[in-house]
């Protein structure tokens, strides 16, 4: 049988693999940054929930994105 676990790690990388995908510098992207340093806006959210929702079935709501000002925060909600 085969470990499906999912691990923080996992989902941080996937969630820096996201930011990289919305343009953000690769070399900025680390737990404390916000979505400002990142130059991530309220579209890259949106898509970056769906993401979310697709790969882990975490659905992440508008007042949850809204309370996402991190890497980490955004990691912490999936995880939770």
């Amino acid at each position: 049988m085969t470990d499906t676990t999912i691990t923080r790690e996992a989902i941080q990388e996937r969630v820096f693999a996201a930011l990289v995908e919305f343009g953000a510098d690769e070399d900025a992207i680390g737990p404390r940054a916000t979505w400002e340093e990142l130059d991530v806006d309220s579209l890259d959210l949106v898509e970056f929930a769906q993401i979310i929702e697709d790969e882990y079935g975490v659905e992440l709501r508008e007042a949850d994105i809204e309370q996402m000002t991190t890497v980490d925060d955004a990691v912490t909600m999936v995880t939770a």
